[in-house]
């Protein structure tokens, strides 16, 4: 039996639909039935007319107007198709309703739209979809904060307002303190559950008109406006309390978390968003290294300043000179503390420039470690000592590298390819790494050190005794040389400190076979009490300082035996 047909209004009325006539010219509207389908507790006066239909409109009420006047205009009676979306209000108990419409409309004899027909539909879902993914695409999942590309914009757009209006706003950066432990003592979901009541507490604390984005993972961004130098310490305590009074629960118990603050005043010493961000990064940084749960905000440094340019030269001439080959190695010798005889040489960098001006490693290394031109360095530090090495077949050199490059797969790379073009050369070169360095990752710096012993190398540890590495990661390092600091050695003829301090890094040293180096050796007296207390080998002022010279022609340096 075949079912009768259904009427055309049933049938949009159960797909959330109506259909509807507009009579332009008298603004009466005729409605499919039943019309409460899609405008549930809507009365039909407001739905009769035009001018009442668009008081129920959001958010704009002209929308439908306008979509009819201002559409490209009619060709003879051909309709001109439109379509809209707009919201509108129900009874104040129910949410309103998304509106989809599309029709067409109809010119009368002066061109202008004289009749509408079309069809509405119910689009909630669709622009709860929307709201959804424009959601996502402003703010951050985890917090429903700004995300950083909005935050940045929004800074923007406070900088310029604020010196338009010649009004003070201030920027933060919020930076929650020691959240990799979090992650290492309970796991990712607690440290982001930690990240969003952080930013709950600072939202908590907000102003109207204050925006909060979340900057990175444990960094949030903040803008007060109309925020004066003495609002802005104000409201970084009432921040730094309301994270710091109360502790986090978690599903796993709570966690006491504390956050530190940089801040910079816009637009007085940044009138970008970029230079505020950076300002605001470099205090946050420098409130962290004072002490965690602090507050610091930017003032104009000269010292800063000076610094900044002085590393921006070094930094060019640094680059220049690795293109141009005037990277250079200067020699110190370090010689058996019995009988003298060169056992090695320690090769330091050195920086030719123009009219015979040379820079000393010092002045290299810690601006290259800053700006991370240090691996270039050392790359250009392994050539030439290898390279010395390949021409000296009875000398044994010492270079020093960097805690990046310990980690460098490029290094190795080049170490090995440089070991397989030169046979014999890796049981001459000696490979030194800080004390500092070794107490970082002690499994990471073990695979190091038999990386290289296995290619016959040897490694030695410098400036042992100004860190805190144990006798037993020594010995679990399996080094072949520690090179005593020479802050405890330049004294031991008057310090009776340093003086027991020396003798037990000997005695252990030597207990776990160890050959030891004394550096920083000034005078005949020390080198007299290093030799009776059974230092292997010495280097300092008294055997001669670093020299571009190649002090070993003519010489047959003993490498230090293994241990």
């Amino acid at each position: 039996m075949t079912p009768a047909p259904l009427p055309t209004a049933s049938i949009l009325a159960s797909l959330g639909q109506a259909a509807f006539v507009w009579d332009i010219a008298s603004d009466a509207i005729s409605w499919s039935e039943p019309i409460s389908a899609v405008f549930p507790d809507v009365p039909p006066t407001s739905l009769a007319t035009g001018a009442e239909y668009a008081k129920l409109i959001e958010p704009q009420r002209s929308i439908r107007s306008d979509a009819l006047n201002l559409s490209p205009p009619a060709h003879g009676n051909d309709g001109v198709p439109y379509r809209i979306e707009y919201a509108v209000r129900t009874a104040s108990s129910q949410p309103e309703v998304w509106i989809e419409e599309a029709g067409c409309w109809f010119a009368g004899p002066d061109g202008r739209p004289a009749l509408a027909h079309g069809i509405v539909r119910i689009n909630n879902e669709r622009h709860a979809r929307e709201e959804q993914l424009l959601k996502l695409s402003r703010n951050d999942a985890l917090t429903g904060e700004l995300n950083r590309a909005h935050l940045v914009a929004a800074l923007a757009e406070a900088i310029e307002e604020s010196i338009r209006f010649r009004t003070s706003c201030a920027f933060m950066l919020i930076g929650i303190d020691h959240l990799a432990r979090v992650n290492d003592a309970f796991g990712f979901d607690v440290a982001d559950a930690v990240i969003a009541e952080v930013a709950r507490r600072i939202r908590a604390r907000l102003r109207g008109g204050d925006v909060l984005g979340r900057f990175s993972g444990n960094k949030f961004g903040l803008i007060l406006r109309n925020c004066t130098v003495d609002d802005m310490n104000v409201a970084a305590e009432r921040f730094l309390a309301g994270v710091r009074d109360e502790v986090v629960p978690t599903r796993l118990g709570p966690v006491s978390v504390t956050v530190s603050i940089g801040a910079v005043s816009v637009p007085r010493f940044a009138r970008t968003a970029d230079e505020a961000l950076n300002r605001a990064h470099e205090t946050l940084d420098g409130a962290k290294r004072r002490r965690s749960g602090s507050f610091a905000a930017w003032r104009p440094n000269a010292e800063r300043d000076a610094q900044r340019r002085v590393n921006i030269r070094v930094t060019d001439e640094i680059v220049t000179a690795l293109n141009q080959r005037r990277i250079a190695m200067a020699f110190e010798p370090v010689v058996e503390a019995g009988g003298r005889k060169p056992a090695f040489y320690e090769c330091l960098v050195r920086m030719q420039q123009g009219g015979g001006h040379v820079l000393l490693a010092p002045d290299i290394v810690p601006v290259a470690e800053r700006l991370g031109l240090i691996r270039l360095v050392d790359h250009r530090v392994l050539e030439l000592v290898v390279a010395e090495l390949a021409s000296a077949p009875n000398v044994s050199l010492s270079l020093n590298i960097s805690p990046d490059t310990t980690m460098d797969p490029d290094w190795w790379a080049s170490i090995e390819s440089l070991m397989r073009a030169h046979p014999g050369v890796a049981e001459r070169l000696i490979v030194e790494i800080t004390e500092t360095v070794a107490i970082q990752d002690i499994e990471d710096v073990r695979s190091f050190v038999h990386r290289l012993k296995n290619m016959g190398s040897r490694i030695a540890i410098d400036d042992f005794g100004a860190g805190y590495t144990s006798f037993r990661n020594l010995r679990k390092l399996d080094v072949d040389i520690v090179k005593i600091d020479g802050a405890f050695v330049q004294n031991i003829v008057t310090s009776v400190d340093d003086c027991a301090f020396v003798q037990t890094l000997l005695d252990l040293a030597r207990r776990l076979k160890i050959k030891t180096v004394a550096e920083w050796v000034q005078d005949e007296d020390a080198a007299t009490l290093l030799r009776d207390w059974g230092c292997d080998y010495i280097q300092g002022r008294l055997i001669g300082l670093a020299s571009g010279e190649r002090p070993w022609k003519g010489a047959e340096p003993a490498l230090p035996a293994a241990g």
